[in-house]
């Protein structure tokens, strides 16, 4: 590898005969020089490049001592033959530490390190990135190495030798006083200044280190994930109200799965976002009837089977009002938001839940007689996500195709939707507390609004309206017909005895009403029986 990098660069003529070991995988940038792409071969493997009678060679560093030289040969300079200079322990690495790619299992990125014995806690780290593919005994051995040379390196030496000595820069020399230095540095004019640098030659002595080998995985093919839109209220009050939420899961789960969406007509397909995060989904195995809104559902449990990370747990009733155990059960079109107290496992994957708060969220509205066994569940946290969806997007179908993020779009792991959302986030909560008392044979009807946005303080007169401004849609009813329906800027209407007569009341009839918004129109209403 050496000599082709060298040749690359014009250099036909290198001398490599000196090198040894197996390069397992190394990538470069095809705009690197020459330099750049042999300087990581040259760290991790111990290589040095010295001139010899005009040719580049390339050899192992090993220590050896290629010469002595006595005192009587030095040039004295300054009254001192041999200078020596130890450089201060806090000047060392206490620490180095190698990043490179696992040769062994599924080629990650690791890092290796070693530690002086006599380091300080913490202590300065020298660092490097290598684009080399080792195994985890050689990393091992590359940081070791560069820890000891980094160590026996701490002490230089300078000298001068007579213009006809014959050593060269890169020769190690046995100086006078014990010791072996590698010459680093030599002037060619005049007396020649030395700078040398101490050697070991244990340090390049090979040794025997264990490797502990990836353990090999089992391969596991991209499987199709499960995407499920879930068109939900404001719940923390910050989310973009008219978009859906998106929960995917998979079975292995791919790590990261990408969404795309385009206009069903026409348009190519364009990365919507990227989930990170793996949804927790389910059914129900046994049904569960209607309840009270706003009230401790005591009595009824909910059995349900569920595939996800984590799993369920009891949550005490402060919690359960602060916002924890959240679940939307629906139908794929409504979905109704409940909490729970209790959560018993009875098997792998299989919950039984009590202790409910049901329709909560304005989905009391959606509460059908009964959810029945195979309802889909979805646990609402932070691993659903709002795809973007333009607010003109609203009731139009979109075309969504949802994969593994690390395949291509074309691949057959890729599910693809076709779905159009109503933004139920923009739906008003239906007003209740319908009250009717009579005054003078007129009906009076009053009743309490609801508010979507920030209706949970307790400080104000009122909750907040939520909507461009107050405007409530009334209806008689009657055996299921329509008799009237006038629109209301107040939560109060009088039904006179006139109209009355007009809509022709002569027995039971029902009253609706319904808070009506700018962009939803008429939300969900609320009805009272009244006797004839």
């Amino acid at each position: 590898m050496v000599a082709e990098i060298c040749a690359r660069a014009g250099v036909a003529d290198a001398d490599v005969s000196g090198l040894y070991g197996v390069v397992r995988g190394y990538a470069v940038a095809s705009t690197d020089t020459p330099r750049a792409m042999l300087q990581p071969l040259m760290l991790a493997h111990g290589i040095e490049a010295v001139e010899r009678g005009g040719k580049l060679v390339f050899r192992m560093r090993d220590g050896r001592v290629d010469g002595s030289v006595a005192a009587a040969a030095l040039v004295a300079g300054e009254g001192a033959s041999v200078t020596r200079v130890r450089a201060a322990q806090p000047e060392t690495a206490a620490r180095v530490r190698l990043g490179y790619v696992d040769a062994e299992g599924d080629f990650e990125v690791l890092s290796a390190e070693t530690v002086h014995p006599d380091a300080a806690r913490g202590g300065e780290v020298t660092q490097a990135d290598l684009p080399l593919a080792l195994t985890r005994g050689e990393a091992r051995g590359t940081v070791k190495r560069w820890m000891a040379e980094a160590r026996v390196a701490r002490e230089t030496a300078r000298f001068a030798l007579p213009p006809s000595a014959p050593w060269v820069v890169g020769d190690v020399l046995a100086l006078p006083g014990g010791g072996a230095y590698r010459i680093d540095r030599m002037e060619l004019t005049g007396a020649r200044a030395v700078e040398a640098v101490r050697v070991e030659a244990g340090v390049y002595r090979g040794t025997d280190l264990e490797d502990d080998p990836a353990p090999a995985r089992a391969f596991l093919a991209p499987a199709p994930v499960q995407p499920v839109f879930l068109d939900l209220p404001l719940m923390r009050g910050d989310e973009v109200a008219h978009a859906p939420h998106l929960a995917v899961s998979a079975r292995p789960w791919p790590g990261s799965v990408a969404v795309y969406d385009a206009p069903l007509e026409n348009g190519d397909l364009a990365l919507n976002r990227q989930i990170a995060a793996r949804a927790t989904l389910g059914v129900t195995l046994t049904p569960l009837d209607a309840a009270r809104p706003g009230r401790w559902q005591r009595g009824p449990v909910l059995e349900v089977r569920l595939q996800g990370p984590g799993g369920l747990a009891d949550a005490t009733r402060g919690a359960v009002l602060a916002g924890a155990n959240l679940l939307a059960l629906g139908n794929g079109v409504d979905w109704e938001l409940i909490q729970f107290e209790h959560a018993t496992l009875i098997a792998p994957g299989r919950w039984i839940l009590s202790g409910f708060l049901r329709g909560q969220f304005g989905t009391d509205a959606v509460m059908p007689l009964v959810w029945p066994p195979g309802t889909a569940v979805a646990r609402v946290d932070g691993a659903l996500v709002q795809p973007d969806l333009p607010l003109a997007g609203l009731g139009l179908a979109r075309r969504w195709r949802i994969g593994p993020a690390a395949l291509p779009l074309d691949d057959i792991a890729y599910v693809e939707r076709v779905e159009a959302f109503r933004g139920v986030g923009l739906r008003p909560y239906a007003p209740v507390h319908l009250r009717v008392h009579d005054q003078d044979g007129a009906m009076v009807l009053r009743w309490i609004r609801r508010t979507r946005i920030g209706g949970d303080g307790w400080d104000g007169p009122e909750v907040p309206l939520g909507e461009e401004s107050e405007r409530y849609q009334v209806r008689v009813l009657a055996a299921g017909a329509v008799l009237r329906e006038v629109t209301v800027s107040e939560a109060e209407w009088i039904y006179t005895p006139a109209m009355q007569a007009a809509d022709g009341i002569a027995g039971a009839f029902v009253l609706a009403v319904a808070q009506v918004s700018a962009l939803w129109g008429t939300g969900p209403f609320a009805t009272l029986p009244v006797e004839g």
